[in-house]
Formats: C-alpha cells, structure tokens, sequence
C-alpha cells in the first residue's frame, strides 16, 4: 500500500518520522525500470548533434536551477538563468542577458555541483581546507 504525501506537508510532520519503513523489492524494481528509461535516453541523446545536445544541457540545467531555487522559495530570471548557464559552459545562444550577482552566484553552485564535483585540486577558495566555517 502506498501512502501519499500531502502537497504542503513538511517531512517531520509525517507520521512515523523518523522511522520509515520500505519495501526493498519494489524499490529495487523500480529502480531497474528507472535506470532502462535512462540508458534509453541518454541513447537518444547521444545520436543528436553537438549543437542539439548542448541545448539539450542547457535546457534542463536551467530548469533545475530555477526549479530548485523555487524550493528555496526564491524565483529567478529564466533569461538570466540561461544566459549565465550558456556563459559557463562557453554555449552560443546570441544575445546573451546580462545575469545579477545572485543570479551568478547560484549558476555556479549548481554547476560545481552538477559539472565540476570530481574535481579533486579546484583552486577555487570555496574549496580549500578550512574555507568554510560554522556560524
């Protein structure tokens, strides 16, 4: 039996928190459908052209950068959003918006956390032992 979230519902405020319970094969095969809809997909990705699969990235990492800022409860400028994204990844899409500070500096966060997480020696501050502090 699956339970439905209420939309608006915080996770602590569910019953049973923090003990969930899960059906480990169900997940499982889930998961296998899941990761053959993938492979298939990134099949079809592979057999576009370099300019079609840039846009292909630059679509989607501007959806989840303005999707996940809207978690944040924060809306951001599609424009500036793509602007800033395709800059970054040196894409030309003419015409370029010029982005905010903020708006650059969540476009980096996402793609240090989507493109560049493997990086070992980043010479980047944000990096470096001992850059961040607790409050």
């Amino acid at each position: 039996m699956v339970r439905r979230i209420k939309a608006g519902t915080h996770i602590h405020e569910h019953r049973g928190w923090p003990g969930f319970r899960r059906d480990r094969a169900r997940i499982a095969a889930r998961l296998v459908d899941i990761r053959h809809r993938q492979g298939r997909l990134i099949g079809r990705i592979d057999c576009l052209g370099f300019q079609l699969r840039a846009e292909a990235v630059l679509n989607t990492l501007t959806e989840v950068v303005l999707k996940s800022s809207e978690i944040e409860g924060e809306t951001l400028d599609r424009d500036q959003v793509g602007s800033s994204i395709a800059r970054h990844l040196g894409i030309d899409i003419g015409g370029l918006t010029p982005a905010d500070w903020h708006v650059e500096g969540v476009v980096e966060t996402m793609l240090d956390a989507t493109q560049r997480y493997a990086e070992e020696d980043n010479e980047s501050p944000k990096y470096r032992e001992g850059s961040i502090r607790a409050a």
